[in-house]
């Protein structure tokens, strides 16, 4: 996924993906071609670094009995992002179990799952929410 060509125009690399698929951490160097007018990280980019990581991780752990699909997403900018920034996504078994109960009984369900994108200092550059669609085949 580091040569998709969306990520490579956008300085996304993908830092990690655990064995398990319950967590992915990807990060963005600021770079020329990914800068804004007033020189920080432009926000077409930081929010195409949390597409589609979430799905990705519940795609592999639910298996091929579930649709799951990235429904939407909102961003809040905190502060500017400069340098190298980083978002983890992380999902448990928990999460993973009630999703499966969830869309057992009801047939289909959105989750909103948080993320947060951060500054090399640990400081948050945005806070974003990701509704993620999920229903059985």
């Amino acid at each position: 996924m580091n040569f998709y060509p969306p990520y490579v125009g956008a300085g996304i690399r993908i830092k990690d993906i655990s064995h398990d698929f319950m967590r992915a951490e990807i990060e963005m160097k600021l770079r020329w071609w990914n800068k804004n007018l007033v020189g920080t990280h432009f926000g077409g980019s930081l929010m195409s670094m949390s597409d589609p990581f979430y799905m990705l991780l519940l795609v592999q752990n639910l298996g091929k009995d579930y649709i799951v699909w990235d429904k939407a997403s909102s961003i809040k900018f905190k502060r500017p992002g400069t340098g190298k920034v980083t978002c983890v996504f992380e999902i448990n078994q928990a999460l993973v179990d009630q999703i499966k109960a969830d869309v057992s009984e009801l047939g289909k369900k959105d989750y909103k799952l948080p993320l947060v994108i951060t500054n090399e200092q640990g400081q948050t550059v945005c806070e974003l929410e990701k509704t993620i669609y999920v229903r059985k085949k």
